[in-house]
């Protein structure tokens, strides 16, 4: 297993190369001039030479690349041009939300995923099937912005002064604030990777909640990011639930299940150990690619519930030409992804022993 997983370790790095490879490429391949952007009306020649040399914008693209190259390899994702804040500050105040949201909206899509075509697949052709793959082909077809549009009107307008009233936007309540972990533990003179991963787990409300035992926090946090997992894994739910069904009932007709069923093996035990276990690959692997698709579709539900996270401010960065901020946001999504395949290769590992010989 440990060979199996230092492979797929080495293999990461010209992936990773390539990512950021890809990243600055696109990034100057949008159109307009970030001083042009910045500056406005102020943009003389005088100015804008000044501005791309600070910036290192009037270096050839072969030359950025490499410079930026070795800033990343040292932590280092630059200074954003609008207003002169470390990127990695700014990553760090807004990647937390989006990985909250990323993670709940995952748990949710796959447990009720599984579950709906784990009850689909064991009473097939049954009203409970077809009412199971209507729902899921109503799901996929439901884009983001309409159901979250639609969920915030219902939750928070129509059962308005009910106890299923739910926030349509914003973070957390009025009142409710989150506690600077650097300055409660005293670690204010941090710098570099231990500032930033400090900053990381400050920011993440629910993170710091537990870190601190402010459960007043844990509840506001969870309650006002109920409607954006919602409008966000609905999509991926719909597809689990379909993949599992299929998935399942491939297994279920098998010889080795007969075998089980014929050795007098209670039907749970025969679902659960032989049937579903080897069905799951083909989720994990469904689930694992949602995850990019949760990440994409959190710029659009962040955007609609009013969320300070990656999408939102990312929006912001590719308007005002800010490519600091492009770049260091792209990469680290690309990443978080490129290391979530890494973790489904390894639970195939996991739920196939075979795979590791391989």
């Amino acid at each position: 297993m440990s060979s199996f997983i230092a492979r797929r370790l080495l293999l990461l790095f010209p992936v990773l190369i390539g990512i950021l490879v890809v990243t600055f490429t696109i990034t100057r391949m949008i159109p307009g001039d970030p001083c042009d952007v910045m500056l406005g009306e102020k943009a003389t020649k005088a100015k804008c030479k000044i501005f791309k040399q600070h910036y290192g914008l009037d270096k050839s693209i072969p030359e950025q690349f490499v410079r930026y190259m070795l800033n990343v390899a040292q932590g280092d994702f630059g200074t954003t041009i609008r207003d002169r804040r470390p990127v990695s500050d700014v990553i760090a105040e807004r990647l937390p939300l989006t990985i909250e949201l990323t993670v709940l909206a995952t748990v949710f899509a796959s447990t009720f995923g599984i579950l709906l075509g784990v009850v689909a697949a064991l009473n097939r052709n049954s009203t409970a099937d077809t009412a199971t793959m209507v729902f899921a082909n109503i799901g996929v077809s439901m884009p983001i912005f309409w159901l979250g549009l639609l969920l915030a009107y219902f939750f928070s307008l129509t059962l308005k002064d009910t106890p299923f009233f739910i926030p349509p936007s914003s973070r957390l309540s009025p009142g409710v604030s989150i506690v600077p972990l650097a300055k409660l533990w005293g670690l204010q003179n941090l710098k570099g990777f231990q500032r930033f991963m400090l900053l990381l787990v400050s920011n993440s409300a629910i993170l710091n909640a537990l870190l601190t035992g402010n459960t007043k926090l844990l509840k506001d946090a969870l309650w006002h990011l109920i409607l954006p997992a919602l409008a966000v894994g609905t999509i991926s739910l719909s597809v689990i639930a379909r993949m599992t069904r299929s998935s399942l009932l491939d297994v279920l007709g098998e010889d080795y299940v007969r075998t089980a069923r014929s050795k007098g093996l209670r039907e749970r035990l025969v679902i659960y150990h032989h049937g579903l276990r080897n069905a799951l690959i083909p989720i994990v692997t469904i689930i694992g690619l949602q995850i990019g698709g949760l990440l994409s579709g959190a710029v659009l539900t962040e955007t609609i519930f009013g969320l300070p996270g990656v999408g939102s401010r990312a929006v912001e960065a590719i308007l005002s030409r800010d490519y600091p901020i492009i770049q260091g946001f792209s990469v680290l999504v690309a990443v978080i992804f490129v290391f979530t395949n890494l973790i489904v290769d390894i639970s195939y590992a996991y739920l196939d022993p075979r795979i590791r010989l391989k």
